[in-house]
């Protein structure tokens, strides 16, 4: 019963992270206009900035956990260890990437 009801707070799919980062993105676009009205001229606008920057890097680190939950599940499907994924990001930071120059 429990398992049921938490699977309803999972994300499972793009559509259902694109409207969840839609909604966020009403919410803070609503905050951000308060805040141009509680503090005129560039203070509100710098908090409105803010509030829509904040929307950017939590729908990137959405999509970003979903495409890698996703792979840690087609690893774990073909028999693979699910642990050794490696993101992008963490890949390209390896010391075996890197070339010396001498």
């Amino acid at each position: 019963m429990w398992a049921r009801v938490k699977r309803l707070f999972v994300i499972k799919t793009r559509w259902e992270a694109y409207l969840i980062i839609y909604a966020l993105a009403l919410g803070a676009m609503t905050r951000g206009a308060h805040y141009t009205e509680v503090y005129p001229g560039w203070p509100g606008y710098l908090l409105m900035a803010a509030t829509a920057g904040a929307v950017f890097l939590g729908g990137a680190k959405i999509l970003d956990a979903l495409r890698y939950e996703a792979e840690a599940r087609a690893i774990a499907a073909a028999g693979g260890d699910a642990q050794l994924v490696k993101s992008p990001a963490s890949a390209a930071a390896t010391p075996e990437t890197k070339t010396t120059h001498t």
